[in-house]
């Protein structure tokens, strides 16, 4: 993770019973300051492109920002590069990948970040921040060039993370054991983030916040239970 990396990764963009992003308002303003008016948009994830900019544009015009899309620009690549901050929503994580990996976005991005713009990402978005989107929940529509995504991070999140039911007859696997399963074969820490958690990265260090806690997986530990507000640096470090 880059020093100058500024990142706010949410687990949904929709906590009931609110609507889109309205949890994360506060949480998202703050998080840009006074300085970013305009804001560029990876619809990717979605099949609706012009819908889900529809979306997006409303939400973030309501919160005082302009918003443009990517997929309404001539040049992807050239809107990406000059973006004040970067927004990716939520949808299928392997098809917002195969996107990123088939317009160039990947490294553009990886050095817009690296130098200091803000970058927040949602459920999918916050997929694609990590090495690798093997942690997602989502079924693989499309088949990406590589599982390799965005490395802004250097450890693995679940979004949308789920306790068991202790009352459910449910008999296949949790999240919970999914996440040991991936753990088996790979070294990368993983944050199980709950609906309403926000992970929060600026000066190499990483804060949990939002309405809701997350489960952190590392290799050959027991899982931690972290609430909001806690510092989890040193938890999902990769090198600890």
């Amino acid at each position: 993770m880059a020093p100058a990396a500024r990142l706010l990764l949410l687990s949904s963009s929709t906590l009931h019973p609110t609507g889109y992003l309205d949890y994360a308002q506060a949480e998202i303003r703050d998080f840009l300051g006074p300085e970013v008016r305009a804001v560029v948009f990876v619809p990717y994830a979605m099949h609706d492109l012009d819908g889900y900019a529809r979306q997006a544009r409303a939400r973030f015009g309501a919160m005082g920002y302009a918003l443009r899309s990517v997929h309404e620009t001539v040049s992807p690549a050239e809107a990406a590069g000059a973006a004040q901050a970067v927004f990716i929503g939520g949808g299928n994580t392997f098809r917002l990948l195969d996107r990123l990996h088939r317009t160039g976005l990947l490294a553009i991005l990886r050095e817009r970040v690296a130098s200091g713009t803000p970058y927040i990402g949602a459920s999918a978005g916050s997929n694609v921040a990590c090495p690798t989107l093997k942690t997602t929940k989502d079924m693989p529509i499309v088949q990406p060039p590589s599982f390799d995504a965005l490395g802004l991070v250097s450890f693995q999140i679940s979004p949308h993370f789920l306790d068991p039911d202790p009352s459910s007859t449910h008999m296949g696997e949790t999240q919970e054991e999914r996440i040991r399963q991936y753990l088996e074969e790979n070294d990368s820490p993983v944050a199980g983030l709950r609906e309403g958690a926000i992970l929060r990265i600026e000066a190499g260090r990483i804060l949990l916040k939002g309405s809701a806690g997350a489960r952190l997986f590392r290799r050959g530990e027991e899982p931690f239970e972290a609430k909001p507000v806690t510092d989890v640096t040193e938890r999902l470090r990769w090198d600890r």
